[in-house]
């Protein structure tokens, strides 16, 4: 198949399980920086079984306990690109310990306002009809 994260050559592993595993992210935002993918390969989140999302939300958990404990980090920031910027077309999740004044601002792109209340009524309406209850 030709998929970086379901070879892993060379991949330092932090945890495995039957359903994932979780490595060292080669470029590292910070040291200790990890991610979680399902060893089952699915392009994207929505890709996602809805048997496997419960399980590997778990390990993320678990993961990104261990990581702030090793790392004496005081907190995680936690994340899942979906397509746009997903260098690996395998769904991951970013571990990222963190600390206060650790020079990553919030998210990562600039924040954008709507136009008034009248726009968020119809984005929050569009998107009410478009998910899946």
């Amino acid at each position: 198949m030709g998929c970086l994260f379901c070879e892993r050559p060379g991949a330092h592993v932090v945890f495995e399980d039957s359903m994932s595993v979780a490595f060292l992210d080669h470029r590292p935002v910070f040291r200790g920086d990890c991610l979680l993918v399902p060893k089952v390969h699915y392009e994207t989140l929505g890709d996602l079984p809805t048997e496997v999302i419960g399980p590997l939300f778990a390990n993320a958990q678990k993961l990104a306990r261990g990581v702030q404990h090793a790392m004496e980090a005081e907190g995680t920031f936690v994340a899942i690109n979906n397509r746009v910027s997903q260098s690996v077309p395998h769904v991951h999740i970013h571990v990222v310990p963190r600390r206060k004044g650790d020079g990553l601002r919030g998210f990562f792109w600039p924040r954008q306002k709507y136009r008034d209340e009248e726009e968020m009524r119809e984005v929050r309406d569009a998107i009410r009809s478009a998910v899946v209850w």
